[in-house]
């Protein structure tokens, strides 16, 4: 079974540093942890070169086959992401340079292993597993702001520091061998061995005190945000008891965290008087429920699996469990039926899930949703079946709901149903909304990979390459969309275009942003050669 890493990023690059070499002392470990001072910055890499090593992994993390952009999971993810970074600034956490240099993202992994981990420059990144197994928004609060505070507290930076012998490259290979080893670990083990184990069992202290900040800081941000502090003790709970199921004692030196129970008890210490001790079992919301079932089918999408969530929607015995477990049962039944290409099974699936979410609005939100991927999966659009989706999708009033309120899941669905369509009006309405919504997430390569599709169907062939460079910048690939705007240039030059006024506009756009792409390409590859990494 997949090991529970919940451990930052930063102290598994603690190990594999100090397993290369480091001879720095341990910071001691005291005994009253509510009374830690703040460790602060103190680190000598600055901001700009923690991006510039935070964009250099996220890189390689954008080409991983396991990277999931998914508009549901990510906007629910979101929804709990963005009043952490609120609260963090309110507190002074979030310092405003490290708010204006740092990425910010949290990135999606498809594997099911229990984990999230903090990397360099603002990146965070989060596994299905750990969206399958939390059972309240406030317990994903607790790890988020748990890894946030690892970043604005400059660990990663200052662990980093501690060997500036290694060049960047190096750094952030040992961190991308950290994460293959959290899929693998014989992988991981293979780069600690011997002797080498105990140079890095003398660091691992170090982080232990920054695991502690970590906790207190995060949860002072998560109950600043909203939310509710229990969720830190019993996200600590059933971590420990996981543990307890999976954890073969095989390197232990290499926890970089304190024993669960301890930090437990600190939190336990930080509830309010008369909130309960002991971690209880929070029943998850109908919204919460369909988004850990959503996150389970698509971490485990072979056939067996996801023919294994007919049976428990067909069990008389559903009706007699809570209305959330329900829903949660047939979204995952639903979904899964779609990923098996049975329409009328996911359907009728959707029908039962529809009746029990009319009492939530933001469930009917999810549910609508969900029936419009089964609609469009389908593709079986009737006349009749084209008119409701563009009813339920809002294509048929376009100013009924501003961009500015629309979610991204829904941009998303309604690029997806206006290809399908195929009508003139519905793709200008789409597109005018993709423009809309990138205006203000200029770096959200999905929503720019669909506006290059929706360009595309319209001969709108500039824009379309423009669009798609845009994607392949925003995923930091500056070679890919030098390649797109170059071939856009070569079509300028080649004339015949139908809108020569309109086709000037875009090519002066095109040739601003080749060279402002072209200087980020020069810029990286400079760093590149600075650290003698390879290309």
């Amino acid at each position: 079974m997949a090991a529970i890493i919940l451990g930052s990023l930063g102290s598994l690059l603690a190990a594999n540093l100090q397993a290369q070499a480091s001879t720095a002392p341990a910071t001691p470990v005291t005994a009253n942890t509510a009374a830690l001072p703040l460790l602060g910055d103190g680190s000598d890499m600055t901001s700009a070169d923690e991006r510039r090593l935070g964009d250099r992994i996220a890189r390689e993390i954008y080409r991983d086959p396991d990277y999931l952009d998914d508009p549901v999971l990510a906007d629910y993810v979101q929804g709990v992401w963005q009043p952490l970074l609120v609260a963090a600034r309110a507190r002074g956490d979030l310092t405003p340079e490290l708010d204006e240099r740092f990425a910010w993202k949290v990135m999606l992994g498809r594997d099911r292993s229990v984990n999230a981990f903090a990397l360099p420059g603002g990146y965070l990144g989060v596994h299905l597993g750990l969206l399958a197994v939390v059972s309240s928004r406030d317990e994903l609060a607790s790890v988020l702001g748990h890894e946030l505070s690892h970043v604005t507290q400059r660990h990663i930076s200052r662990l980093i520091a501690k060997d500036s012998q290694q060049a960047p490259w190096v750094i952030g290979a040992m961190i991308l061998g950290a994460l293959a080893a959290s899929k693998n670990p014989d992988a991981g083990n293979a780069l600690i061995v011997g002797g080498q184990a105990l140079s890095a069992q003398s660091q691992l202290n170090f982080s232990r005190d920054m695991e502690r900040e970590a906790d207190r800081v995060g949860f002072g941000v998560m109950t600043q945000a909203g939310f509710e502090a229990q969720g830190f003790v019993t996200m600590f709970d059933k971590l420990q008891q996981a543990s307890r199921l999976n954890d073969n004692g095989g390197y232990a030196y290499l926890r970089s965290h304190p024993l669960t129970t301890e930090r437990i008890a600190d939190m336990q210490s930080r509830l309010p008087l008369g909130a309960p001790h002991q971690g209880s079992t929070q029943e998850p919301t109908v919204v919460h429920a369909m988004m850990t079932a959503r996150a389970r089918v698509l971490s485990n999408p072979g056939v067996d699996a996801l023919r294994s969530w007919q049976s428990p929607v067909e069990d008389p015995s559903l009706k007699s469990l809570p209305v959330a477990r329900q829903a949660g049962a047939l979204y995952g039944a639903a979904l899964a039926a779609i990923r098996l290409r049975n329409a009328e099974l996911a359907r009728r699936n959707l029908q039962q899930l529809q009746r029990l979410a009319l009492t939530d609005a933001e469930a009917v939100n999810t549910v609508r949703w969900l029936g419009a991927e089964i609609d469009l999966a389908a593709r079986d659009l009737s006349l009749t079946k084209t008119r409701d989706l563009a009813k339920t999708l809002g294509l048929g009033s376009p100013a009924s709901q501003p961009v500015t309120k629309m979610r991204r899941p829904e941009l998303i669905l309604q690029a997806q149903a206006a290809l399908q369509i195929n009508q003139p009006d519905a793709l200008n309405t789409v597109a005018q909304n993709l423009q809309s919504w990138l205006a203000d997430h200029p770096q959200d390569s999905l929503a720019w990979q669909w506006l290059a599709s929706l360009y595309a169907t319209q001969n709108q062939s500039l824009r379309a390459l423009r669009a798609e460079a845009e994607a392949q910048a925003a995923q930091l690939d500056y070679t890919g969309a030098l390649d797109r705007l170059r071939a856009a240039q070569e079509r300028v030059k080649a004339g015949g275009t139908r809108q020569p006024s309109a086709d000037h506009i875009d090519a002066s756009i095109i040739d601003t942003r080749l060279r402002q792409i072209d200087a980020l390409l020069k810029a990286q590859q400079a760093d590149r050669k600075a650290g003698s990494g390879p290309a």
